[in-house]
């Protein structure tokens, strides 16, 4: 942060800790005048308890002392004094890279050797699989499921559609680099509803073959089968899916189809490599390979 703001935060801090040891004290020295004694007369309870201002008990304002020199104490050591960064020398950052590099030294010679093993191979090791779906609970469920299945926008892995390919080495190479899907908005080719409704129904009816006879095939022609193929096969070296299954990644309604059509779809995987590296990435690549087997 800017040196301006660090003071802001520091002054601030120890500002606050110093107002709070002045009114510890300050309300320590208060006692009940006589005329407060008077008054208070009319409210007893028990016989001998009196609505008095005397101070608080000396061990009662001792922790409280004690928890301001103690916030104090953690200021001077660690980081919270704006860009003061502590006499301990401590930081999130250089903890988090300590202990993965004392996680490394332990656990990286076991996941060379099954970074060193084919994908098919581990696919079979029970005990692989288990660090698979370990891994796939902490780095995947999120978006695809504690058990693969996917969701609107996330793909299932559990069956055998697969945009990018369904190799051993396409789902690697898709955990490590990430995919980034490219379907343009079409809206501007469609001036009315009626001529993009006309695109939905010929796509949803593309699995019972092609109608040459349909207004939109003209436009699937000029526009989708770059992408898509004259069958609407899909095309895996661009992570274009199929139109002629049953698969359908943001829904087969006519509402889905049309949105897809007039607005376009931008769904990204994001690329693992910095944060499994090789070898946790094949045993997720191998664990993610069983899903569908």
């Amino acid at each position: 942060m800017s040196s301006g703001w660090s003071w802001y935060v520091a002054i601030g801090t120890l500002g606050s800790l110093l107002a709070i040891l002045w009114l510890i004290f300050w309300t320590n020295r208060q006692r009940a005048t006589p005329d407060e004694i008077a008054s208070a007369e009319a409210h007893v309870w028990d016989g001998d308890l009196r609505e008095l201002n005397n101070p608080l008990p000396m061990w009662w304002l001792y922790l409280f002392v004690l928890t301001v020199a103690w916030g104090g104490l953690y200021l001077l050591l660690y980081p919270g004094l704006g860009n003061f960064g502590g006499l301990g020398s401590w930081s999130s950052a250089a903890q988090y890279e300590a202990e993965m590099a004392a996680a490394e030294e332990k656990y990286g010679p076991l996941f060379a050797r099954y970074g060193a093993t084919d994908i098919e191979v581990l696919a079979s090791d029970p005990a692989a699989l288990a660090i698979g779906k370990s891994l796939f609970a902490h780095y995947c469920a999120q978006c695809h499921g504690s058990g693969g299945l996917g969701a609107v926008g996330f793909p299932n892995l559990t069956d055998d559609v697969w945009n990018w390919g369904g190799t051993p080495e396409a789902i690697e190479q898709t955990i490590l680099e990430g995919r980034r899907a490219a379907m343009p908005p079409f809206a501007a080719l469609f001036p009315d509803e009626a001529s993009l409704q006309e695109m939905v129904t010929y796509v949803q009816n593309m699995r019972d073959g092609i109608d040459e006879s349909s207004p939109a095939h003209a436009k699937y022609r000029t526009v989708c089968i770059a992408c898509h193929g004259p069958e609407g096969r899909g095309n895996p070296a661009l992570g274009a899916p199929s139109l002629v299954d049953d698969t359908w990644l943001y829904g087969s309604s006519r509402a889905a189809i049309a949105k897809t059509i007039r607005e376009g779809r931008n769904g990204v995987m994001p690329a693992h490599a910095e944060l499994l590296g090789p070898d946790r990435a094949r045993i997720l690549a191998a664990y993610v390979y069983s899903l569908s087997r």
